[in-house]
């Protein structure tokens, strides 16, 4: 058996109906997926049920986790590789859209979305099991006190559903959280009409300090005279669209 490790944030999912349900969460539009972190392959086993799926790239970063998948899963459609999700080329694993689904480790699932936020073409969807108080967060509308950096930039580029809550009884260790599954699939969205860095930080830069207006969260970014209806407002009142316009202003404000 493997031991769970703490400093990889290792909880092993343990309820055969609860891996069901998270791989039912999946489309079936992809033919190639990714599972990040399949630890002893509860989620594994479940996958493989999916007559759609054609090729299952296993990603771990535990060595013992690796011995135990390759001695107990024989299926040709697998490929398992050791490696760290947030260092590894994804390229390797298709050249071609592929889907990505895990039961993620808390301390990174935000690297992790911010990964799938840069890697958007390639990964039209993720089905990810996350701390419940991030996934609300990833969920919630502008106006919401959770809604923050994440949530922006995910919803500028992913349709978000917060598919269900998950107990802490069914992992092994159980963590002190409860946890939830959520669904990102790529929207209609090629590009934002303004420049798309600088879209980041000033989202970055209006969050950093919340509870002040923008006038005040974004004057390292503004110029002293620059004015807009919108800087009366805080951060987490603004949806990514409200930000876009934001940005722009800000730019041509800058430029001249």
């Amino acid at each position: 058996m493997v031991r769970p490790k703490k400093h990889l944030g290792q909880h092993f999912l343990t309820d055969k109906n609860i891996a069901g349900k998270i791989t039912d969460c999946l489309s079936s539009d992809f033919s190639t997926v990714c599972e990040l972190g399949p630890g002893t392959g509860i989620l594994t086993e479940a996958l493989l049920k999916k007559n759609f799926i054609k090729e299952l790239h296993l990603i771990e970063i535990d060595s013992e986790s690796i011995d135990y998948l390759k001695t107990h899963f024989s299926d040709s459609r697998i490929k398992i590789t050791e490696a760290d999700f947030l260092k590894y080329e994804l390229t390797k694993i298709s050249s071609s859209p592929f889907a990505l689904i895990g039961n993620f480790p808390y301390n990174i699932s935000s690297q992790i979305l911010f990964k799938v936020i840069e890697n958007r073409e390639l990964i039209p969807e993720t089905v990810g099991m996350i701390q419940k108080e991030v996934a609300e967060r990833i969920a919630a509308p502008p106006g919401n006190k959770t809604y923050g950096i994440l949530s922006v930039l995910l919803q500028a580029w992913f349709d978000i559903t917060y598919c269900f809550t998950v107990n802490e009884g069914v992992f092994f260790p159980p963590p002190r959280v409860k946890s939830a599954v959520i669904r990102l699939k790529r929207n209609k969205v090629t590009h934002l009409n303004c420049d798309e860095l600088f879209f980041v930080k000033v989202v970055k830069t209006a969050f950093n300090q919340r509870r002040k207006t923008l006038r005040n969260a974004l004057k390292p970014l503004t110029g002293k005279d620059f004015d807009h209806p919108l800087m009366g407002q805080r951060a987490e009142q603004l949806s990514w669209q409200q930000f876009e316009e934001l940005t722009n202003h800000i730019t041509e404000s800058n430029n001249h």
